[in-house]
């Protein structure tokens, strides 16, 4: 039962039960102490004491006796009727004693075993609803025993039930609104704290810790605030390594034009060979802020991509041609396995050169002579173009990493160990866009293959 919802339908359902089940338990003790009671024995006794004064004083003591016992019930009136049908103190008979005094008349006049000790006196006629009792000069009275408030709780209108019902259904209720509270309270106090943390941008803060063993939707949010501060912190990171390693990638073209300016003041300078290297350096600098602005506008934008239709085989067939140009330097040949056969929706140029990114990572890696293969398979779950290089490969705990902005397996950081690093991270991003993925692996055996999922949506019908 992991649901906040059903835990608080069931505390209150197990509270009501509790109450109710409280409620009836005491009713019934109360009830069968009230029946055992000497108060509860006197009232068949009543009619025969009413039946002895009657006899000894006649109707004045009787109406005497019932003037100073009509409340000795606690619950009950107690009305004594005369042949007119009334009261003989005179007394308005309630709803309740009118309508039992018509039942008690209609009912058969049978005469019920008695049930005291010793027979009764001889002007007393216990009756089965109602007892009557005949005056020296032969009148019937009958002896009627109503209740006084009549309420449709019946036995838990008995004194001392009502205030005992109640007492126990706060203490149950508080108990488990207590317990309530404390169980909502407390993780939606660690969540407030936490936001008021991440507000001071204080990332390192967290708020599942105590709440591993809960599953309700509390500690589900506590454990999305913890993912969410984790990510924050390494969105954070990730800006900021990003921002050195952009500074160094700019950094060192510049470094190398100032050089080439110095060498080109010298009188003794090549001038050619220095504004050749100046140009090649501003060349390679213009190269790389160019692709940086592509990679922010794919990371931090929410700006739809300009999408068209296009024909995925020819995009593949254009990158193939241009990697085959530059692998025949280094003897690499280009295989194309499978087609797509399919147009896709979305914007050709970033999908262009996502796959051109891999493809010609794959022919610099390769070692000369070797075989590139692009495959390409098609199935219920989308597209899948995948690039397979007989490269040195990458360390398995970097596979992930190599998609990150200017990240590179190898400790040196010069071009000779594979370019500026944010060409696989624009193609992660691409792939991202366009609702797809890209995931790299070591091949058994040696080599490398990076794996450019589209889904299904992305292909035009």
């Amino acid at each position: 039962m992991h649901s906040l919802f059903l835990r608080i339908f069931v505390l209150f359902w197990i509270a009501m039960a509790l109450i109710v089940g409280g409620s009836i338990a005491i009713t019934f003790a109360v009830a069968a102490r009230e029946y055992d009671s000497r108060e509860w024995q006197r009232r068949p006794n009543i009619a025969i004491e009413a039946s002895e004064v009657l006899g000894q004083g006649g109707l004045p003591a009787l109406s005497k006796w019932l003037a100073a016992n009509q409340h000795s019930i606690a619950d009950r009136d107690v009305f004594i009727i005369g042949p007119d049908g009334k009261d003989i103190l005179g007394r308005r008979l309630s709803d309740s004693a009118t309508r039992r005094l018509e039942y008690f008349t209609r009912e058969a006049d049978e005469p019920t075993p008695s049930r005291f000790a010793g027979p009764p006196p001889g002007n007393f006629r216990p009756q089965r609803a109602a007892p009557q009792i005949v005056g020296p000069d032969g009148t019937t009275y009958t002896v009627l025993i109503a209740p006084r408030r009549p309420s449709i709780f019946g036995a838990l209108s008995l004194p001392g039930i009502s205030l005992t019902i109640l007492a126990v259904a706060l203490v149950v209720s508080a108990i488990a609104s207590w317990s309530l509270a404390q169980h909502l309270s407390a993780p939606i106090r660690r969540l407030q704290e936490g936001a008021r943390a991440l507000a001071d941008e204080n990332l390192d803060v967290r708020v599942s810790a105590g709440l591993e063993g809960r599953k309700d939707e509390l500690a589900v949010l506590a454990r999305d605030f913890d993912a969410m501060a984790d990510r924050l912190r390494a969105n954070r990171s990730a800006i900021t390594r990003l921002l050195r390693d952009i500074s160094h990638e700019l950094r060192s073209p510049l470094a190398r034009m100032r050089l080439a300016l110095g060498l080109a003041r010298q009188p003794s300078a090549d001038l050619a060979r220095q504004l050749e290297r100046m140009d090649s350096e501003i060349e390679r600098l213009d190269g790389l802020i160019s692709q940086v602005l592509k990679l922010a506008r794919l990371h931090g934008t929410d700006a739809p991509l300009e999408r068209e239709v296009f024909d995925l085989d020819e995009v593949i067939e254009e990158v193939v041609r241009d990697a085959r140009f530059e692998g025949a330097a280094k003897g690499c040949r280009v295989s194309v396995q499978g087609a797509a056969k399919c147009r896709v929706l979305g914007n050709r140029e970033l999908v262009r050169s996502a796959i051109e990114n891999v493809l010609r990572n794959a022919v610099h890696y390769s070692p000369a002579g070797a075989l590139v293969e692009v495959s390409i398979e098609r199935g219920n779950e989308g597209l899948a173009v995948s690039i397979r290089d007989s490269g040195p490969g990458v360390p398995a705990s970097e596979l992930e990493r190599i998609f990150e902005p200017f990240y590179r397996v190898a400790e040196s950081r010069d071009r000779d160990s594979g370019g500026e690093g944010i060409g696989l991270a624009i193609t992660s991003q691409v792939m991202r866009a366009h609702g797809g993925s890209a995931r790299a692996s070591n091949r058994a055996g040696g080599g490398f293959e990076v794996r450019l999922s589209v889904p299904p949506a992305a292909l035009a019908a």
